[in-house]
């Protein structure tokens, strides 16, 4: 039954391939999909998209990024951390992952003074100033409204004892000022338990998700810091993990039974490190998703000291999870996309009517080759086209027997190149 004329703000994809090989067609009003149908069974007064040719997939999140420091390899001298810098870079991050398809985002941004007194002499004074990279962060979720969902992690550096007494303050203004989630790493302070303890019983009041880095090399700690946060709601995020990897096999599997229990999210970084670990690689994923454990995957450090390069790619992340550690092109992406979305607390996007209409297209007709090479992309997000990515490959004729098509001929210069 063709469906009713539709208003002029409505978009049509039309011809769209879906992961399970059918052909579709999917109206959009607003930011829910209205309606799908088999290709050319949908009309509508509004835009009409040809997707003929494109996979189309609920779009991805990236759920572990450090705005602050993010993009500042290239500086050849120590990062500025001016506000207004800090915002130039928080905005190009995340513009370079919405490209990739991520139409939300979670940012861990630093907050209070860094080493012994964490405020400096100043005390109150420097603590505000260890606010500005935060604000320069919130600054870019405003003005990205529309585009991608930003969200900010506010990461202290230590929580207990004298040393953390303005930092625990700075942490407290920071969920003030409108920071959505709180992090740090236990592992830097004297006293991971107490550290943990403050952060968890801030988020409690505020009603705030927890996001905490980590090595995990110690099992009985990592399994500790998940006892710990049992009930805790929204929620309550691990990573990266890695030293996970160097445990037994045996050890490994009793922890990961022990954090599927406490039924938390472990956030693994395959494309390279973070500022906060010291660790570097990624947690054994199936044998944790076997143990009953959400595994969601980020890229960390993004062109920064820590790691100078990256592309910031949730496809990437995917890509390293299947290729690396085994798991199907499905469950890898999901870890990118619907786990990533459970893991920020966003709501479950699927291609279906009802659901919201953040989506992802890319050129080809299978999931394990749009996680092998997809550089053509048209993301959506609330309804509306934020983001296109174009590639056009030529072949130079060489004049032997190659039977190419006509798109991917090209003129041929002296040079011998396209």
């Amino acid at each position: 039954m063709p469906d009713r004329p539709r208003g002029a703000d409505a978009l049509l994809l039309h011809g769209a391939r879906l992961a399970d090989g059918r052909n579709v067609d999917v109206l959009i009003g607003g930011p829910l999909i209205e309606a799908v149908g088999r290709a050319g069974s949908l009309t509508t007064r509004g835009t009409r998209l040809d997707l003929r040719g494109h996979l189309l997939l609920p779009a991805p999140a990236e759920t572990h990024l450090h705005a602050d420091t993010a993009l500042t390899a290239a500086a050849g001298s120590p990062a500025s951390h001016r506000p207004d810098d800090v915002r130039r870079r928080a905005t190009e991050a995340a513009l370079l992952q919405l490209s990739h398809g991520a139409t939300a985002l979670r940012a861990h941004v630093g907050v209070g003074g860094r080493g012994g007194g964490q405020g400096g002499p100043g005390g109150g004074q420097d603590r505000v100033a260890g606010l500005g990279a935060l604000q320069a962060v919130l600054g870019a979720r405003s003005a990205l409204r529309g585009l991608t969902e930003l969200t900010a992690v506010a990461v202290p550096h230590v929580l207990t004892g004298v040393a953390g007494a303005d930092g625990l303050a700075a942490l407290r203004d920071a969920v003030d000022m409108g920071a959505d989630a709180i992090g740090g790493c236990p592992d830097l302070d004297p006293d991971p338990d107490g550290f943990t303890e403050a952060v968890l019983d801030l988020a409690s009041a505020h009603g705030l998700p927890v996001d905490l880095h980590t090595d995990g090399e110690d099992p009985g700690r990592l399994v500790r810091l998940a006892d710990m946060a049992r009930g805790l709601r929204p929620g309550f995020c691990l990573g990266p993990c890695a030293g996970l990897s160097r445990l037994p096999e045996g050890e490994a599997a009793r922890t990961a039974d022990r954090l599927a229990a406490a039924a938390v999210t472990l956030v693994c970084l395959p494309q390279g490190g973070c500022c906060g670990a010291r660790l570097r690689g990624t947690p054994p994923v199936r044998l944790l998703r076997a143990a009953g454990v959400r595994v969601a995957a980020g890229s960390g450090a993004l062109r920064e000291e820590a790691a100078p390069v990256g592309r910031g790619d949730p496809l990437g992340a995917a890509y390293l999870l299947a290729s690396q550690q085994g798991l199907s092109p499905q469950d890898a992406y999901e870890a990118v996309s619907a786990t990533a979305r459970t893991a920020l607390g966003l709501p479950e996007v699927r291609v279906e009517a009802g659901f919201p209409a953040e989506l992802l297209a890319v050129r080809g007709d299978q999931l394990a080759g749009a996680l092998s090479l997809a550089y053509s992309r048209i993301v959506v997000h609330r309804g509306r086209v934020v983001a296109r990515t174009s590639a056009v490959r030529e072949y130079c004729d060489s004049g032997a027997a190659l039977e190419l098509p006509r798109q991917g001929r090209a003129d041929c210069g002296p040079g011998g190149g396209p």
